[in-house]
């Protein structure tokens, strides 16, 4: 079983990115299963959402304490909550952010960690490009399947037409694009250095 956890604030489309790589899952024929931890219910507010995702039904119904892999659509958290807590040593981290680990003050913490599974992307910027909005989710979703190798773009694009629809969808799906694109070329960048 793969683990996600998705750490953002109210507002930021958290709830709806861990449904979305749900149905990208379930798109692959795959067993899936998302839901929110809401500490208060306001716009801004620290958000948690978490995806399962397996080849067998799925009977765990907590939180994902463990992840495999942590997105984080707002770095501002980092100073905030522990939102490395429980990821395996060898689990992927999507930050949602222009800047580096390192100007981030996050590389002592990276230091022993693969670095073919840490990845930094704009999502913000790539969604204010695309669809005129501040919102991170789809970015970085198409972001992970890049990163992970564990969804195609594809079945992210279609977990979006399930959702979207007229200009929204089609921004977003150019979002996805642009950002899976860029995620990809930063990995052979890693692989080649």
């Amino acid at each position: 079983m793969f683990q996600v956890r998705i750490h953002g604030r109210g507002g930021q489309g958290v709830v709806t990115a861990a449904e979305m790589l749900s149905v990208a899952a379930f798109a692959e024929g795959r067993y899936a299963q998302a839901f929110p931890s809401f500490g208060s219910e306001r716009m801004g507010a620290p958000v948690v959402a978490f995806c399962r995702i397996d080849d067998k039904e799925i009977r765990l119904r907590e939180p994902v304490m463990e992840p495999d892999a942590i997105i984080i659509q707002d770095p501002t958290l980092l100073h905030q909550i522990d939102v490395f807590a429980g990821l395996e040593q060898d689990g992927y981290i999507l930050l949602n952010t222009n800047r580096s680990f390192d100007a981030l003050g996050l590389s002592d913490y990276l230091s022993d960690r693969p670095p073919e599974r840490l990845c930094t992307l704009p999502a913000t910027e790539i969604g204010l490009k695309h669809i005129g909005r501040p919102i991170p989710n789809v970015s970085l979703l198409a972001g992970f399947a890049a990163l992970s190798g564990l969804i195609r773009l594809e079945s992210v694009i279609e977990a979006v037409t399930k959702k979207l629809s007229g200009k929204m969808m089609e921004g977003n799906i150019a979002a996805a694009t642009e950002a899976y694109n860029l995620i990809k070329a930063r990995m052979e960048e890693v692989k080649h250095a």
